[in-house]
């Protein structure tokens, strides 16, 4: 308690009023630019800033096919993208089996056996395809859906 006898206020309040009452010529400019600093700060800084919404972005579509394609083009045109794509995936296939033949190369030259190493691939890939079969599953279980019906509303 002897600390708050420290943060009276009444002495500060009665010496602010006793100079206050002096009779001073400077006394109301002085008091009008004591205020007048902090409210022009505070009605600069405060301002209200009427910011629009920007512009909505200008979509261009871009389309590489003629949009008075027949259905028997695009069918034609789906049909010749999936062909490229099959040939494409024929060729990576065929890429990696080299590949493979090569490293089996490799490890016969340096010791390894590469059969038992084969063999220990085939089971972890059958492994993770049933793994994924199992999830598959799952999920078309959790969407009330059989495994073998079709997943598209056709």
């Amino acid at each position: 308690m002897r600390y708050l006898r420290h943060l009276n206020p009444t002495p500060g309040i009665n010496d602010f009023w006793s100079e206050f009452t002096k009779p001073n010529p400077h006394r109301w400019p002085i008091i009008a630019v004591s205020f007048g600093i902090p409210i022009v700060a505070i009605l600069t800084l405060a301002g209200e800033d009427q910011v629009a919404l920007p512009a909505p972005p200008e979509v261009i579509y871009i389309s590489t096919f003629d949009p008075d394609r027949t259905r028997e083009e695009i069918i034609a045109s789906n049909v010749a993208n999936q062909e490229r794509k099959e040939a494409r995936e024929k060729l990576m296939e065929e890429r990696a089996e080299v590949r493979k033949e090569l490293y089996r190369q490799l490890g016969a030259a340096t010791g390894l056996d590469t059969d038992e190493m084969a063999r220990k691939i085939a089971e972890d890939e059958a492994r993770e395809k049933a793994a994924e079969a199992k999830r598959r599953e799952e999920l078309l279980g959790r969407a009330g859906l059989k495994p073998d019906a079709p997943t598209t509303a056709e």
